[in-house]
């Protein structure tokens, strides 16, 4: 079997053989590495184990960053939820706290899968494994759903490089929730076609984000942002579930994406030179930390 290079692909190959789009990944990767599928399944079940790790000892903490801008949040979460206070159904509940306890550990060094990038890490465990727990999904199928995620997060990285510095958030947190899209999709057994399609809406209605991060650390406004494109995933994989269709074939999407990134000024690709970062209290928090770092030098 060829290398994968586009969503085209993925569809022609899956379809022709009667396959899932995760059977066809986890064969070809299988066939690269040269190592059985079973081992590259355990390498995805022992990434899902450091996901659920990070989710859990981010839930008990309060602990601050070292920059002292963020930690807490996802405990605030927990606090209201404890007492009933909320818009949002169990399942939302679930992939907010667990999207900011995911990239809080980040923030606090603490062990995370970068997946796909260390700024991105909480959309896609979050919602994997909040939407198993709701529905009663087990690890082989958790495997099936990362896999899924990954294979979009490949085809994307094919022309457009998963980096803020490159492309701005919308190569991180954007490609992000598109996977987590597609991973719904596959949890819930859609079709093949559905999966790209939750993946291409996903994609085309997060174009254009910009990185701009305050003081350059992954954390105002990443943090948040998780938490956020972690829900957006959700409203992808409902529309593809519904079969809504993206007019917009998902190769183009990226395409476009790619060019959005091109003519994205550097400023607001992860320089903090522009954006949040250069707005007034970021600027102050920015002298702050700078004042604080060389006191301790």
């Amino acid at each position: 079997m060829t290398d994968l290079k586009n969503f085209a692909d993925i569809l022609e190959i899956a379809n022709n053989k009667g396959k899932r789009i995760y059977e066809i990944c986890q064969i070809l990767e299988s066939e690269n590495t040269e190592k059985p599928v079973s081992d590259i399944r355990n390498r995805v079940k022992n990434i899902i184990a450091a996901m659920k790790s990070a989710i859990n000892d981010g839930l008990k903490s309060e602990e601050k960053s070292t920059s002292g801008m963020c930690g807490d949040d996802c405990a605030k979460l927990v606090y209201m939820y404890k007492t009933g206070k909320s818009l949002f159904s169990t399942l939302q509940q679930k992939i907010l706290k667990y999207a900011l306890a995911t990239v809080e550990q980040n923030a606090r060094m603490g062990k995370i899968a970068a997946c796909p990038t260390a700024g991105s890490c909480g959309i896609v465990p979050s919602v994997i494994i909040a939407v198993s727990e709701e529905i009663d999904i087990d690890e082989e199928r958790e495997a099936d759903a990362l896999i899924t995620a990954g294979l979009i997060g490949k085809i994307v990285s094919n022309k457009l490089a998963l980096a803020g510095a490159v492309a701005g958030c919308q190569s991180e947190c954007g490609v992000a929730a598109a996977m987590a899209a597609a991973a719904v999709v596959e949890l819930y057994e859609g079709t093949n076609e559905q999966i790209i399609n939750a993946a291409a809406l996903t994609l085309k209605n997060i174009m254009g984000l910009v990185c701009d991060p305050v003081a350059g650390l992954v954390e105002i406004p990443c943090v948040k942002r998780n938490a956020f494109l972690a829900i957006y995933a959700l409203v992808g994989a409902e529309l593809a579930l519904a079969g809504v269709k993206s007019i917009i074939p998902a190769d183009e999407i990226v395409d476009a994406m790619k060019q959005v990134g091109e003519m994205m000024s550097p400023k607001l690709k992860e320089s903090s030179e522009a954006g949040l970062a250069t707005t007034p209290t970021g600027l102050k928090i920015t002298s702050e930390l700078e004042e604080k770092w060389n006191n301790q030098e």
